[in-house]
This record gives structure tokens, sequence and C-alpha cells, in this order.
């Protein structure tokens, strides 16, 4: 499979597109973003750029750390025929011992840089749920009744079959900055000499011309 380099200008102004093109301020407007490290960590900082600020403040941005790859070689390792399994490594501060910081009401943007097999989105989807309605039980709510949004934005989506599905809720608030087919990405914060991928990028832009 060939590679496709990505640089850091093309992702600036695939999102900044984005914003305009779903209408992501003006319809869903987030006042909470959850990046799904490490590859959603910059696009959501670039992403904070384009969304208009919440009560004057510039929308906050956690961090979750999920693991799939490093499950998938371990399996392999053992020769395991076993479907991985996504596993929590860094979660977010909110909950009973955090109850000056509430998930209820908000309209939450999951950022991430790819939608390849969906399984880490699906898996983030999934646990931020039962996060939402912990909290709502534990203020005498019933299911939903908060009233909380959780959309999805990725910077590239891979036209292919996922692994996981999410819920018709989450996919009227899914967010692509590019559609495209399955491909080799290589992003610019993976690149070990970054003049040598920006070059290969503007290689891939001349050929599109």
């Amino acid at each position: 499979m060939s590679k496709l380099h990505i640089s850091y200008n093309q992702i600036h102004n695939s999102i900044r597109k984005a914003v305009e093109n779903h209408k992501i301020n003006e319809e869903f407007q987030p006042d909470l973003m959850i990046a799904i490290g490490g590859g959603g960590f910059i696009p959501a900082r670039m992403l904070r750029t384009f969304l208009k600020k919440h009560n004057n403040r510039n929308i906050p941005i956690q961090a979750i750390g999920l693991s799939l790859y490093e499950e998938i070689e371990i399996a392999q390792a053992n020769n395991l025929n076993t479907e991985p399994q996504v596993t929590k490594t860094q979660w977010l501060n909110f909950g009973a011992s955090h109850s000056e910081i509430s998930l209820l009401g908000r309209n939450i943007l999951i950022v991430d840089e790819v939608d390849d097999t969906r399984q880490t989105l699906g898996f983030a989807v999934e646990e931020l749920v039962k996060d939402i309605q912990t909290e709502e039980i534990r203020h005498g709510m019933q299911p939903g009744e908060s009233n909380t949004k959780i959309g999805i934005f990725v910077l590239h989506n891979k036209e292919k079959p996922k692994k996981r599905q999410l819920p018709p809720s989450i996919m009227k608030n899914y967010f692509a900055a590019v559609e495209m087919p399955d491909q080799w990405l290589v992003y610019p914060w993976d690149a070990v000499d970054i003049d040598e991928h920006t070059e290969q990028s503007k290689k891939l832009t001349a050929n599109e011309q």
C-alpha cells in the first residue's frame, strides 16, 4: 500500500474548511473537546483555533489514552487468534472525586486523526456514555435527561467496513475533514525528518494539480 504524506499546512487547511462546511460552530456548538492520544492532540489544538469561544473562553481540551495496537502486537507475538481489545491508559478527570467539573449538559466533541477500523472511537464513545449516565444517576436524573451531546471530529475517514458501529445519535454529529479510500497515512507528528516529510507532501499536491 502506497504512503500518503500529510503536511501540517494541509491539516490546518482541512480543519478550517471542515468547520465551515459542516457548520460546526453554528449547529453543534461544542463547549468541550476530548482528544484521543496521541494522534488527536495536535488536530484538537488546531481545531480550537476555528471554534467559537464559549463564555468568552477557549474551549477546553481534555486528553484520553487508549491502547489498541499494542494489544495486536501482543496477540501476534503469542500466536493468538483473538480480537484485540481496546483498553484505557488515561481517562478523564471527571466523576465523583471531581464533582466540581461536570460532563452534563455539554456538547462534547471527541477528536482523533483517523477513523480506520472505528475500534478506538467506538470504545471511547461507549465509555463516555457510561460516565455521563453514571453522573446523571448521581444527580437523580434518568439516562439522557441531561441532554448531553456527543460528536466526533476526525481528520480522515477511511471509506471501508468498520469493526464497530456508532449509534445514530452520534453519527448525526460525525464530522470528517476528509473522506478517502483506505490508504496508508503518514502524519507530520510521526516524521523523523520533517523537511523530507513536507517535500513528500508537496509532491503529492503537485501531482494532484
